[in-house]
């Protein structure tokens, strides 16, 4: 989520089969792949199972789909002190940085289309994902596909009221998933839209709504909270990977630095003990493996804000070094996403390829996962997974961060981790 430059799109029509082949394969997750696959065509027409229905909930911060809305998504953007901590000044803060940022953030969205792809994605990869489920898990099935947005429509709220419309909780009972799409688990990012699912789901079903802390018929919850590492994942990665390393002259193939870029956090999170440094390196890690180690790599960061310290270095700032230095070919590889939004968009391609790197044409960016057929088989083997494991969340989800002092963060944790028992 680039502050400095917001989420935008003037996507063009994407591809949602793979370029290099038209048949229907299913890859297996048993060993890996080495040319890519279609998600299946499946029926829609489901048989409910011994353990279903099941809702599968995409959690992530979203951004606007169009101009008018950068308001609204700045001012729940800024006024979140799990993402951007402002102290004790947040409720005065935030909507004041917001009303500034707003016109120029709007001419960054208006210059790439007027709106965020990541509602069109979010929806089209969670329903496919479904689809595939409905196959590999008929005991859990019809799985019903449903988006959560923290700071953008559809937010974690009406999801949930949503939910509700739909037969699940309310005295009903059901089962839903809470699928972070944040692959890499930080407080700020999947930690925050936990902490609001928690507050709705106390507010429309538990002690604040009925009076009761576990009210008969609730939504079951569980939590997929981080899969860095998946191979299906790393897979995605690394055939995007390849299919631009293929673009440059075989000479010069073998010189190409990699840089693997993710979104950076203020280092106030990151010494409170925050996971996701940590985890994003395996993610670079498992993907270089993959890749036999052949390149050169680094882990770089984007979308600093403001004066405080953030997690560095910078990505634009490593490829204004790198170009000085004489490495003129390089990609840049958004590790961190899963589909295109402003900081690839806008923020990669137009500020760091457009402007930093102009005229080096070998500074180029891999394609993002979006519709990525491998992207979306892995997407339904973690949930088909987490949902044969019996677990509420991952053990590492219940652990504090060691200098977490928020009361709201460890009645979350607790109420998903407690969840287990009703599974």
């Amino acid at each position: 989520m680039s502050l400095r430059a917001p989420f935008s799109c003037a996507y063009k029509r994407v591809a949602l089969t793979s370029p290099r082949t038209s048949t229907t394969v299913v890859p297996s997750f048993a060993s890996q792949w080495r040319g890519n696959a279609t998600v299946t065509s499946l029926k829609a027409d489901v048989t409910t199972g011994s353990k279903g229905p099941t809702a599968v909930v995409f959690m992530n911060m979203g951004g606007p789909s169009t101009t008018d809305e950068v308001g609204d998504f700045l001012s729940r953007l800024f006024a979140d002190a799990d993402l951007i901590p402002l102290g004790r000044l947040q409720s005065y803060l935030g909507p004041l940085i917001a009303r500034r940022r707003t016109p120029k953030i709007q001419k960054q969205y208006a210059e790439i289309g007027g709106g965020s792809p990541i509602r069109k994605w979010s929806e089209y990869q969670a329903a496919e994902m479904c689809k595939i489920l409905d196959k590999t898990s008929p005991e859990t099935a019809p799985h019903k596909p449903y988006v959560a947005f923290r700071y953008a429509n559809p937010l974690t709220e009406d999801m949930y009221k949503t939910l509700l419309d739909d037969g699940f909780g309310g005295g009903k009972g059901g089962r839903a998933i809470a699928f972070t799409q944040y692959p890499q688990y930080s407080c700020s990012t999947t930690g925050s839209s936990l902490n609001e699912l928690w507050k709705w789901r106390q507010r429309l079903e538990g002690k604040r709504a009925t009076g009761e802390a576990e009210p008969k018929g609730a939504i079951k919850w569980s939590v997929i909270d981080r899969w860095p590492s998946h191979v299906g994942l790393v897979e995605a990665f690394a055939q995007n990977i390849e299919k631009t390393l293929a673009t440059y002259p075989p000479g010069k193939r073998d010189r190409v630095v990699l840089l693997f870029s993710a979104h950076s956090l203020p280092m106030t999170v990151v010494n409170r003990g925050d996971p996701y440094p940590a985890e994003v390196a395996a993610t670079v890690y498992a993907v270089m493996q993959r890749l036999g180690m052949k390149h050169q790599y680094r882990l770089v960061w984007q979308s600093q804000v403001g004066p405080q310290p953030w997690l560095g270095a910078q990505t634009s700032d490593t490829v204004e070094s790198l170009l000085k230095k004489g490495s003129t070919d390089m990609i840049l590889i958004p590790i961190a996403f899963t589909s295109d939004h402003i900081e690839t968009l806008y923020e990669l391609d137009n500020e760091i390829i457009g402007e930093t790197a102009h005229g080096h044409d070998g500074v180029k960016r891999i394609e993002s996962l979006n519709g990525n057929p491998i992207f979306i088989e892995a997407l339904a083997d973690i949930a088909k997974a987490h949902l044969e494991s019996g677990e509420s969340c991952s053990p590492q989800m219940a652990l504090r961060c060691p200098g977490c002092v928020s009361e709201r963060c460890l009645e979350q944790k607790k109420f998903f981790a407690g969840q287990a028992k009703h599974l």
